[in-house]
């Protein structure tokens, strides 16, 4: 018998929707992939993604951390955001835009958040039936976001669609041809709203931002331009919003797929933290990373070349066999050490502790109304970009 040929092709749509059989293959048989089309290599193992990820001067995140993006000689606007930058400029910019994500802000943001979930799923008690993203996983984080950065509520529904149309994917691209229009409206959008802060500064971090003093390398302070307002703005907004409507798609699957484990959940929601947790672990929202290889480095005896173009499958890399047992499988009681769903190092995600905030309170509103549900899986569909992979519709009936 002929063995089928290893290939991995983070922009096909038939692989993207269940990735898991070629991603362990390429752990068992080719642990340091290259893919000769889209020029790129691949780690998928635990260990070697994570320590890629803890070498950042070899790993670098100045090209972009998105295959089709990176080139020899990043683009300039791209610089301008913190994620696609290396130390020391990443070092000055992280701690500046951490403020948005303080135990202030968070505590602050808790009762907005459970309100926000109870309204929203409030609105199919009755119904017998609803799509858990469209309707709920989507909706929640945008509003939350919004909320943190001081949008209006109104403009909640306008900005999701931006920011799922931005990252989508048609079969064939490589990058969404029709992004660049869409990203023009954004800026005019957050610009309208620096403009105002401006005139009337309020209690939020777009207004926080603007008087914040970012240090300079020579020991100086200055304030932040309007691109690099921009930069967080978009940084903040966009991947927030993304990765927490996909984690809630795959909890409603994945919690589907293992009743037991959901009649834990039901029976004791003191669990649902180490559940957000699994759940983040056995299906990673954020699941490739895009790093630029600085110098030649070896792993398994393949050398990745200094210029090369690698991702890091961080969503393979939690299904590791050498690092848990039946890593396939949800197990809400799993004793989780770490996982690499939030990256690891110094671009460890900044608002992770929102994401896990947002997961938690969602999932227990959601207990609190709907113990046990049935996924309609023929009628799921799936976001498909190259950095980004879950559900943008989930209908479930109860």
């Amino acid at each position: 018998m002929v063995a089928t040929p290893l290939l991995y092709d983070p922009y096909d749509y038939a692989i993207d929707a269940n990735p898991h059989p070629i991603w362990k293959r390429l752990r068992d048989e080719a642990p340091v992939y290259y893919n000769p089309e889209h020029d790129f290599f691949a780690l998928s193992r635990f260990d070697d993604v994570l320590a890629a990820h803890l070498d950042a001067a070899t790993f670098s995140s100045a090209h972009t951390t998105v295959l089709e993006m990176m080139r020899p000689d990043p683009d300039p606007f791209m610089q301008s955001m913190m994620i696609f930058m290396d130390p020391p400029s990443h070092t000055r910019y992280r701690k500046l835009v951490s403020r948005a994500f303080t135990p202030r802000h968070m505590s602050a943001l808790e009762p907005r958040i459970r309100a926000l979930a109870a309204r929203f799923l409030d609105e199919f008690t009755d119904a017998g039936s609803f799509d858990y993203v469209a309707d709920f996983g989507a909706r929640l984080p945008v509003m939350v976001i919004s909320a943190l950065l001081g949008a209006p509520e109104e403009d909640e529904e306008q900005l999701r669609e931006w920011t799922d149309a931005t990252l989508h994917i048609d079969p064939g691209e490589i990058m969404g041809a029709h992004a660049t229009d869409l990203f023009a409206n954004l800026h005019s959008y957050w610009q309208a709203h620096i403009d105002e802060r401006r005139r009337q500064p309020r209690d939020d971090i777009m207004s926080e931002l603007m008087t914040a003093e970012l240090d300079e390398e020579d020991g100086s302070t200055r304030l932040l331009t309007d691109d690099e307002i921009h930069g967080f703005m978009g940084l903040i907004s966009g991947a927030g919003n993304e990765t927490v409507a996909r984690f809630l798609g795959w909890s409603a699957v994945g919690l589907d797929q293992f009743p037991a484990e959901r009649a834990k959940l039901a029976a004791n929601p003191a669990l649902i933290p180490n559940a957000v947790e699994e759940i983040l672990r056995w299906e990673a929202p954020s699941a490739i990373q895009g790093r630029w290889v600085t110098r030649d480095v070896e792993f398994h005896g393949t050398v990745i070349p200094a210029g090369s173009k690698s991702a890091l499958l961080t969503g393979a890399a939690d299904r590791d066999e050498r690092m848990w047992d039946d890593p396939d499988s949800i197990r809400v009681e799993r004793d989780l050490s770490r996982h690499v769903a939030f990256g690891y190092g110094i671009h460890f995600c900044l608002g992770a502790a929102l994401a896990r905030l947002e997961g938690r309170i969602a999932l227990e509103e959601t207990f609190k109304r709907f113990p046990t549900w049935s996924v309609d899986i023929d009628r799921c569909e799936m976001v498909h970009t190259s950095t980004v992979r879950g559900y943008a519709k989930v209908p479930i009936s109860f």
